[in-house]
């Protein structure tokens, strides 16, 4: 799962949002790294919508303009927490090696007592 998707899903875990504020959100969660523009942002929920992973929770007119929230459906809900396991196993697993190269010294061999 990409970056982008990713904080789009974590966005709706409060509960349904409209297009800007899923922009504003995954932007504050990814620390400032994902910032969507509006076409990517729809772009990417129309292909969320049609994989099953959110939904059009309601539609309403503001300011003559349709405002559409977004929800994360059981599924998405799934494949947002499976990405989440995913990613924290590959940091445990940098992390992991990392704290033993650095316990046995630069060359990887034990570092005298």
């Amino acid at each position: 799962m990409r970056e982008p998707t990713y904080f789009v899903l974590a966005s709706l875990l409060d509960g349904p949002l409209h297009g800007y504020a899923i922009i504003q959100r995954a932007e504050h969660l990814s620390g400032g790294r994902v910032r969507l523009a509006t076409g990517t942002l729809y772009t990417a929920l129309d292909r969320l919508t049609a994989e099953g992973l959110v939904e059009l929770v309601s539609e309403e007119i503001v300011n003559g303009r349709a405002r559409r929230s977004y929800g994360l459906t059981p599924a998405g809900s799934g494949a947002l927490r499976a990405e989440a396991t995913r990613m924290a196993e590959a940091a445990r697993l940098v992390t992991n090696r990392s704290h033993r190269l650095t316990a046995a010294g630069p060359a990887g061999e034990a570092s005298p007592p």
